[in-house]
């Protein structure tokens, strides 16, 4: 079933370069054949859109793949091609044909003979590359009255691991506290997969259902939770917002080691212009990087996973965006292969939506100077500080808190 539509899309795409080619031939020769114009034929000297070779990045390979299955002029052309036709279809390269089971959820085989050091890899590339292509996963904990109502005005998405009890408590009692601030409804949910036996957590599920009924906060997924499944994490909360919470107006989504100054995002978003909201998306911006190939970096990705540059990207420690942008983010994240660092391919999806995260300043992923981290007025005007401790959280929503604070 897949078979002839693939080709059928590819055959249009072959479709295209003929007709264009068609018309530039017409073009050149009617136009020399006025008056006292060349009756000389243009013909053009070389291909107008080179060959499409395969990445040696496997990434970049399957990006590839959906790029074609993606483009509109080749949907829009293989829409009027029957498989009865004469095209070439033999055209079609073998890397380019591997796009069954785009979605499947099943360990990819194959995955270990398209890198040439797959063996080399460690075990975590193994298990990512394996199954890059499944990104559906079963909800085993939702919060369906999150969003009754309309939903929140502003919804602080964390993503938190299931043994940090401790983390979600401080984020509870200080800037996460849900209800009614400044006139705003605000709600907090922390994102979580599972901590397995595989990854030598024990088993903490009684107290996570516990913690389920006792607050009522917590969306959990029946997935891996490891650091390269942070983009699974990414792409299953898209999910929700799209689905279950989609009138939210606001998201700021960040990890659940950061201190976050609630009522300054709030007073930000007040005096925000109603054509600004709509493709809002700020945080720490991070430009011309690129992936690290030091083996002890915890982002090392190899060359034969990945090659090129990233996109500009707000740092994972938290970013705040629009609801708008988080439905159009949910529509374009089947366009773009999961890879393995969140924040990285958050910014690639907005680049496929032709969007940028835009730098602010109150934003402070990599902390503030140090001799200024007791100060209870370095706060007052920032939005975001990582990293903070449970401590410190509850400490720094106190400061803010005392009436008697005064900053100039």
């Amino acid at each position: 079933m897949h078979g002839p539509r693939r080709k059928m899309k590819v055959a249009g795409t072959i479709m295209t370069v003929n007709i264009f080619l068609f018309i530039v031939l017409e073009v050149s020769r009617s136009g020399g054949q006025g008056k006292g114009g060349d009756s000389k034929l243009n013909v053009p000297s070389k291909r107008f859109w080179a060959r499409l070779a395969p990445s040696t990045g496997f990434w970049n390979r399957e990006q590839q793949k959906l790029d074609l299955l993606h483009n509109p002029v080749v949907t829009n052309f293989s829409a009027g091609v029957t498989a009865g036709g004469a095209l070439p279809f033999d055209l079609l390269p073998d890397w380019l044909n591997d796009t069954v089971g785009l979605e499947s959820c099943e360990p990819d085989p194959r995955v270990a003979l398209q890198l040439k050091d797959y063996n080399q890899l460690p075990q975590r590339f193994k298990d990512f590359l394996s199954y890059l292509r499944c990104r559906s996963y079963p909800l085993v904990v939702d919060q369906p009255h999150i969003c009754q109502d309309g939903g929140p005005f502003l919804l602080l998405a964390i993503k938190s691991l299931m043994p940090h009890f401790d983390r979600r408590q401080a984020i509870r009692e200080s800037w996460g506290r849900a209800g009614l601030l400044a006139n705003r409804t605000v709600a907090t949910v922390f994102l979580l997969g599972n901590a397995t036996a595989e990854d030598h957590f024990p088993d903490l599920s009684a107290m996570l259902q516990y913690e389920s009924a006792a607050h009522r906060d917590l969306l959990q997924w029946d997935y891996r939770d490891t650091f390269f499944n942070l983009t699974v994490k990414e792409v299953l909360f898209q999910h929700w917002v799209d689905t279950s919470c989609p009138r939210v107006s606001f998201i700021f989504k960040g990890d659940d080691d950061v201190f976050v100054n609630t009522p300054r995002i709030l007073d930000f978003l007040k005096g925000l212009p109603p054509a600004k909201s709509r493709d809002l998306f700020i945080g720490d911006v991070i430009t011309h990087a690129g992936p690290h190939r030091d083996k002890r970096v915890k982002y090392y990705i190899p060359e034969t996973m990945f090659v090129g540059m990233y996109p500009p990207y707000a740092g994972g420690g938290g970013y705040l965006y629009s609801g708008d942008l988080a439905r159009r983010l949910h529509a374009v994240s089947h366009q773009v292969a999961l890879y393995p660092i969140d924040d990285v391919y958050t910014g690639m999806c907005l680049r496929k939506l032709g969007l940028a995260p835009e730098k602010h300043k109150g934003f402070r992923t990599f902390d503030v100077e140090e001799k200024f981290r007791g100060n209870p007025c370095t706060y007052k005007g920032l939005m975001l500080v990582h990293p903070r401790t449970p401590q410190d959280m509850i400490k720094i929503w106190g400061w803010l808190n005392d009436p008697k604070l005064t900053c100039q």
